[in-house]
């Protein structure tokens, strides 16, 4: 009641373009504070409930705490239900703001930046340190994929004294965290790998560059996995992305938003970029299709190659600024939103790069077999479909085109092996809450379990399938 909502704002737009450091200013201790007062005794506090916060973060317990000063406790709390709070106070959309309660008649409480601060002044120091467990049960379990859920897994798993081996096909731990989020905001040497260090102090075992149940030369299949181990957790991510099959579609120049992401940070932490193995957009007329922060990540990337222009085409209408009638307190509000890279972009261009409710029709040819173009059309909603509105067909010129439209499912050469019983989506058929496959012993969690989502929503599966697995191992469990 005393204090307006005052979020921490991000570096200059113009200033952050220059590098790809972490967009995030310097945590300012009076404004933390003055927000963990805004958070009251609401009765029922929504924000940490299940739509809230998938994970039950303790938030008004950690607001009161640093509003009261005690860093290390607020700390001891979050690291309670969240393994990696630096993770999700940098990357998650925060529902618990959607949910909080003081957000029905006033703005909600910072809370995504009360947690970062926590985490980020617990390393500063020294509270964060590997906790190794005190014995072992002699039992072992292979995690496959090293992604948020994977992770999870492991730690929790670890943590009840089994032996737990974590496999990746990509040269470096994180999954979706080291690659498929840019540096700007996650950092990966800073933030990621001193979470994975941290993990192997602890004792579990990391293995890099090693595919499961591809078959080539450097993988290893999915029988000895389940031969040698007592449990096996499949963590693999939705990582099948949604095409674009219109004309045109075999052009040069036309990429998956993840293959573009990937490159990029790939080549950025081997090199800084001086190898040239990524995708560059300096110079190039750039089209974003589609939203969400995959289509932002591609636009603050490409903005920083130094593209000539970029355009984002979303489906959808422009979300309006307030909650709709149908979209009432404490559902995720789906409202207008600028995110770090709109922001960037209005900053070097002039303006939103998004365009609303526009459909794609067919990708223009140079000439010379490379996109050089595309050809649209407006759309409305009627009766629930699409349909294009006559007379608004348009040309716009594109160098390079990015499909950032989200995830179809998970890949399969690792459960076909197996027989795996999939769902009518094509992801691993687990139910939630139990997470065994039709498999025995062999579990799935994440985004190849529940399809694409967030990271925290795939940390509270790593979780909960940690704590399915310990009690499928030794009969009972005191993981939570």
């Amino acid at each position: 009641m005393e204090f307006p909502r005052n979020a921490a704002p991000y570096r200059n737009a113009a200033e952050r373009l220059l590098d790809y450091n972490e967009i995030y200013t310097d945590h300012d201790v009076p404004r933390l504070t003055n927000q963990g007062a805004r958070c009251m005794d609401c009765g029922v506090p929504f924000c940490q409930s299940e739509d809230g916060c998938p994970i039950y973060n303790l938030i008004p317990e950690w607001n009161d705490l640093v509003y009261r000063g005690q860093w290390r406790e607020a700390l001891d709390r979050l690291h309670k239900t969240n393994n990696f709070p630096e993770f999700t106070g940098r990357v998650c959309p925060a529902p618990c703001e959607g949910s909080c309660v003081l957000g029905i008649t006033d703005p909600p409480v910072t809370i995504k930046n009360i947690e970062m601060a926590i985490i980020d002044r617990g390393y500063a120091e020294g509270w964060v340190t590997a906790k190794p467990p005190e014995s072992r049960t002699g039992k072992s379990v292979a995690v496959v994929g090293s992604g948020p859920a994977g992770l999870a897994a492991a730690a929790q798993l670890n943590k009840a004294g089994h032996k737990v081996t974590v496999y990746e096909r990509a040269d470096r731990i994180g999954g979706l965290l080291m690659y498929g989020i840019p540096n700007m905001k996650l950092a990966k040497d800073e933030v990621v790998e001193r979470r994975v260090q941290l993990l192997r102090e602890e004792g579990i075992e990391f293995v890099v560059n090693t595919a499961v149940g591809d078959g080539s030369a450097d993988s290893v299949s999915i029988d000895t996995l389940t031969n040698g181990n007592d449990a096996v957790l499949l963590a693999t991510g939705a990582t099948v992305p949604r095409d674009l099959p219109i004309p045109g579609r075999d052009l040069d120049g036309e990429h998956f938003a993840m293959e573009f992401l990937t490159a990029n940070t790939k080549s950025l932490l081997d090199s800084e970029l001086a190898d040239g193995n990524y995708i560059s957009a300096k110079d190039k007329n750039v089209i974003v299709i589609g939203g969400g922060d995959t289509g932002t990540d591609c636009i603050g990337t490409s903005l920083r190659h130094g593209c000539k222009s970029l355009v984002n085409f979303e489906l959808f209408p422009q979300p309006p600024a307030q909650r709709a009638a149908d979209n009432p307190w404490p559902t995720w509000p789906r409202i207008f939103r600028v995110d770090y890279g709109h922001e960037e972009a209005a900053s070097k261009q002039g303006d939103d790069p998004r365009v609303y409710s526009i459909s794609s029709l067919n990708f223009i040819d140079d000439g010379n077999g490379r996109v050089s173009g595309i050809r649209t059309v407006n759309v409305e909603m009627k009766d629930g479909r699409f349909e294009n509105i006559e007379g608004t067909e348009k040309e716009w010129p594109a160098d390079l085109v990015l499909l950032a439209m989200g995830f179809l499912g998970p890949e399969h050469e690792v459960s076909d092996p197996l027989g795996l019983d999939y769902d009518e989506r094509s992801n691993y058929k687990a139910q939630y809450g139990c997470y065994k496959t039709s498999v025995e012993k062999v579990f799935a969690a994440g985004d190849c379990r529940r399809g694409q989502s967030l990271v925290v929503r795939a940390i509270n599966e790593g979780r909960e399938a940690a704590r399915e697995i310990d009690r499928f191992l030794m009969g009972t469990t005191q993981l939570p």
